[in-house]
Order: structure tokens, then C-alpha cells, then sequence
């Protein structure tokens, strides 16, 4: 994934083909953070723990529908890739590298924790039939992450 143009308002990015291919099978896989992951407050004298704990689960769950709503509509607008010889120019708004920073994140984040949330460096026994999609699926959006932020950070 290597920037190609930066605008004020658009980004132009090439990837491979089978960069085009890992990176729709990556963001298919959101959201990977559990529900209920994110505990309002740590300490548990907040007044009303429970009540506001479902408020913000509710929320979140709102923010996950509509980020996988626009994530959908993403994926399937016909000139967000275009293809050429060797793979395909992605397109994205001023404002669209933040956004899939973010689903790439939960992504990573979320694939981490049904891992077990396990130190670094994970030993590669570990992994298997169950485990080795969930390395896969953090490694890959960790890899596409740092190629948005580094793109971002050269603009």
C-alpha cells in the first residue's frame, strides 16, 4: 500500500492485487472488539455501575452498526478501487484514513483479545486451527495500519 497523490481533500493509494485481496478480507472481519469489552470506569464505586455501563454498551453498539454500515457501502462503491495492471488505485476522502485507522484498530485490538490478550512476543506454538486466523487477522491490520500511518505522516 504506497501513496501515490495526497490532496487536501483526497488520498490515492496503490496496492497489489493480492493487497487488495487481504485488505477486504481484513476489514470484512469487523467488529472483533467483544461487546461489553470496554468498562465504563475501573473502579467500582461509580454510582449507578450497571445502569451506565449499559448506556455505553448501547452506544458503542450504535457506533459499530453504523461504522459497519458505512463500512459496507465502503467496500461495494465501484470507484473506490480501480483497477489497473498491476493491482488497483484506492480512493479516500480527507477524512476516510482516520476512519479506517479506527476499524483497523478494533480490528487488531479485537483479534488480540480472543487470543487471550497474550504478551508479546506470542510464541508461534500457540498458534493453531482456532488461534492462527485470529494472529492472522491482528498482524494483517496491524500491517495495513502502519502503512496508512505512514502515508499519513509523509503528507
Amino acid at each position: 500500500m504506497k501513496l501515490i497523490r495526497a490532496s487536501n481533500n483526497k488520498f490515492i493509494f496503490h496496492l497489489g492485487k493480492r493487497e487488495k485481496l487481504l485488505l477486504v478480507e481484513v476489514l470484512k472481519l469487523y467488529p472483533r472488539i467483544p461487546s461489553g469489552h470496554q468498562p465504563l470506569s475501573k473502579s467500582h464505586k461509580t454510582p449507578d455501575r450497571e445502569a451506565n455501563q449499559g448506556l455505553l454498551n448501547e452506544a458503542l453498539a450504535e457506533q459499530r452498526a453504523e461504522c459497519k454500515k458505512h463500512l459496507r457501502s465502503f467496500l461495494a462503491d465501484p470507484h473506490r478501487f480501480k483497477e489497473d495492471q498491476t493491482g488497483c488505485r484506492l480512493s479516500l476522502s480527507a477524512s476516510e484514513p482516520e476512519w479506517l485507522l479506527q476499524i483497523l484498530n478494533d480490528i487488531r485490538v479485537g483479534s488480540w483479545i480472543s487470543l487471550g490478550s497474550p504478551e508479546p512476543p506470542m510464541e508461534i506454538k500457540l498458534l493453531n486451527e482456532q488461534t492462527a486466523p485470529r494472529f492472522w487477522a491482528m498482524e494483517m491490520a496491524g500491517h495495513f495500519q502502519m502503512q496508512l500511518l505512514e502515508a499519513m505522516e509523509g503528507h
